[in-house]
């Protein structure tokens, strides 16, 4: 059985993208991320995705376009993204060490984790072209 997390790319209207460095586990701490996690049974992707950027940050989102297929992560994981943008509240680090807004430009000025990288890649091209 495959274990769905999501992930938010949230996005501001200056093409900032939010990032958020791991706290935990030790393997992964410092090490940088977008917001999200497992999708608990009887809740949908989506739904799953705003409970974590509530939980993980303090702020409501608007759930946008998907952002490619399936992502691979550990074995029996994959991770879905969405684009977001906030709907209400300021982003806190909750459970993460720091958040970073990052501008165009920016976006490869963090050490991005292995399964984020390639989805930041994807994300830069959809808004260069968007």
């Amino acid at each position: 059985m495959t274990v769905v997390v999501v992930a938010a790319v949230i996005v501001d209207a200056r093409r900032r993208v939010l990032a958020a460095q791991r706290a935990e586990p030790p393997t992964l701490a410092g090490g940088w991320e977008f917001p999200g996690g497992k999708v608990d049974p009887g809740e949908s992707e989506t739904e799953a995705l705003v409970r974590e950027c509530r939980e993980e940050l303090g702020v409501e989102v608007a759930v946008g376009e998907r952002v490619g297929g399936d992502w691979a992560l550990a074995e029996g994981y994959v991770m879905r993204v969405w684009l977001c943008s906030l709907a209400a509240g300021t982003p806190e680090a909750k459970e993460h060490l720091a958040l970073r807004w990052l501008a165009p430009g920016e976006y490869f000025d963090v050490a991005w984790l292995g399964a984020d990288l390639p989805v930041m890649r994807a994300v830069e091209e959809i808004l260069r072209a968007g």
